[in-house]
């Protein structure tokens, strides 16, 4: 596999987003199927991925830089199963806040290990994280002594998941 061959996955350069208010551009067919073969194998050189979805490798190739231009691919990875990995207790946690202070929370929140994800909510509470701890002791610890301990954090409600299923995903999944 040439150089040329493999999409550069280490780039950590900020893409440009959508202006706030404004919709970004609808996906092509041909995109969405990049997307949905990229998804299922980020690891694909742009020669297997023209070569499985039936395009010039040049267009393939070029097609993948517009999609990481326009910040809609932006980044190559894995998906790792927590509990596998040994991250066993699943939780979300919704936090409220102080009013103005959405920016240092979700910095400070950013430093914290275990959450894979943190959202500013239209909801009864601004925050919500996503949080995959190796035990309930340590999920006690993160919620009680660090996530609470922030400034701003005002309260915090913590809901335990059992079981968790992938669902049918977005349109470039199908």
């Amino acid at each position: 596999m040439n150089a040329e061959d493999k999409v550069n996955s280490s780039s950590s350069d900020a893409r440009s987003a959508p202006t706030a208010g404004r919709s970004a551009a609808a996906l092509d067919v041909v995109d969405s199927r990049i997307l949905a073969a990229l998804r299922e194998d980020s690891r694909l050189s742009v020669r297997a991925l023209a070569e499985k979805l039936h395009l010039s490798r040049a267009g393939a190739y070029a097609r993948i830089e517009r999609l990481r231009e326009r910040g809609v691919i932006t980044g190559f990875t894995i998906a790792i199963d927590p509990a596998a990995a040994g991250l066993t207790t699943t939780a979300y946690v919704a936090i409220n806040i102080e009013q103005n202070t959405w920016r240092r929370v979700s910095e400070e929140l950013a430093t914290l290990p275990y959450l894979d994800t943190i959202s500013l909510m239209g909801s009864d509470f601004d925050v919500l994280v996503q949080v995959h701890a190796p035990d309930n002791a340590s999920l006690r610890t993160l919620v009680l002594e660090r996530i609470q301990a922030i400034p701003g954090v005002l309260g915090t409600r913590t809901w335990l998941v059992f079981d968790e299923s992938r669902g049918v995903g977005t349109p470039w999944q199908a």
